[in-house]
């Protein structure tokens, strides 16, 4: 890979990782803060919820890292190593556990019986991002799955041919 594009991917990591943090400190608990204040039956939801966004978005920095340690990996020509499966492991891993926190919001908010300010379509809406979520952390994890197999391949024939020559 030219190293223009491995550059400009970490570029890509180091600022998703930084507005993660910016999110994880100022955002989601000013915004969690706020709801309360305007709305305070909210009050009893809001640090659940607030540490369950907090540890979804550690989840996705983790797996950003890894894909940090994988792109070191391959400016280096060394992805075809049993170490790069430790880090796509890794990206599974985040994945399902934010999949997991994703199904635990999703059945939350489907049975609790949480107070609404207007007529209840701010629930039905957040109702439906977790559903989404949950779609999508599925999907994702299943096709870092399917890439890890990929790589399984690709390796498995790089030994092969170093043998041989």
């Amino acid at each position: 890979m030219h190293r223009f594009f491995i550059a400009t991917l970490r570029i890509g990591v180091v600022a998703a990782i930084a507005f993660g943090l910016f999110g994880q400190v100022i955002v989601i608990p000013t915004t969690a803060a706020d709801e309360v204040d305007r709305f305070p039956p909210y009050a009893p939801f809001a640090a659940p919820y607030v540490t369950v966004a907090i540890i979804g978005i550690a989840c996705v920095q983790v797996a950003l890292v890894a894909v940090w340690m994988l792109l070191a990996m391959v400016r280096r020509g060394a992805i075809f190593t049993p170490l790069a499966f430790r880090w796509v492991d890794t990206i599974i891993g985040s994945s399902v556990v934010a999949t997991l926190l994703a199904i635990g919001v999703t059945g939350h908010l489907a049975v609790a019986d949480i107070p609404s300010p207007h007529d209840g379509m701010e629930l039905i809406g957040a109702l439906a991002a977790a559903v989404a979520s949950v779609g999508v952390g599925a999907a994702f994890a299943m096709l870092v799955g399917i890439m890890r197999s990929l790589l399984r391949k690709a390796t498995d024939l790089e030994t092969e041919i170093a043998e041989v020559i």
